[in-house]
């Protein structure tokens, strides 16, 4: 009967430090410092387009129209998709190849005001980037986006953390003056207004920390060197 009771004193004795485990599990911690006002990130070059590019709101397109300088220019593809032009007025250029595009054109400018118009269409500037969410979430992946956001609207791209997530250890890694820099934030704490929701970019990589986040995440946000905080590394 002692025995009994000591196998059970035991069991709860294991009970509670598994507790006291996870509790401690769920909070700040690792090098990387927390609350850091990152710096904007380096401009992105823009890589060569591949040749089925699909245009995208905010893109800026150069087209040309064989002698005619007045029809000729750059021009912006407004948030609905929209371009608009002289004589022709807005067209729908969203999700359209630069071919497809120089098609359409050339049948709208050729129905009514040019006879076989010569129009050339090329992307001028491209918006299509993006921001990275990995790590505890329900959805991890590239998400595009064409302006800033916050931490939380970032998270909220990759549908939200996850069951196993710790909130109070986020980092953000960033490519500043040609070098990744990184900062932590506690985002129970963004959530709760305790903290300010800090501003991410396109090309910025959050992870969230938990339980089930892989071995080179883990690594990533737990072995940086220390004299890496607050430097490029």
């Amino acid at each position: 009967m002692a025995l009994g009771r000591f196998g059970r004193g035991c069991a709860l004795v294991a009970a509670f430090a598994a507790l006291g485990a996870a509790g401690c599990a769920d909070r700040r911690g690792g090098p990387i410092p927390y609350d850091v006002s990152l710096a904007q990130p380096d401009r992105v070059m823009p890589a060569p387009l591949e040749a089925n590019y699909r245009i995208a709101p905010l893109d800026t397109l150069s087209i040309k129209v064989f002698r005619m300088p007045e029809l000729s220019g750059d021009y912006e593809v407004d948030l609905t998709g929209q371009v608009s032009l002289p004589l022709i007025g807005s067209v729908a250029a969203a999700e359209l190849t630069t071919a497809e595009l120089d098609q359409k054109l050339t049948g709208l400018f050729g129905s009514k005001y040019l006879e076989n118009p010569d129009i050339s269409v090329g992307v001028k500037a491209s918006t299509r980037r993006s921001i990275t969410v990995d790590g505890a979430v329900r959805t991890a992946g590239s998400f595009p986006v064409s302006a800033p956001l916050t931490l939380m609207q970032a998270v909220a791209l990759a549908g939200g953390t996850a069951e196993d997530a710790n909130t109070r250890r986020v980092a953000v890694f960033r490519t500043i003056g040609g070098k990744r820099q990184a900062a932590a934030f506690d985002l129970a704490s963004i959530r709760r207004g305790e903290s300010e929701d800090p501003a991410v970019y396109a090309g910025d990589i959050v992870v969230i920390d938990g339980s089930r986040i892989k071995a080179a995440q883990k690594q990533l946000l737990s072995n940086i060197p220390l004299l890496s905080i607050f430097r490029p590394f």
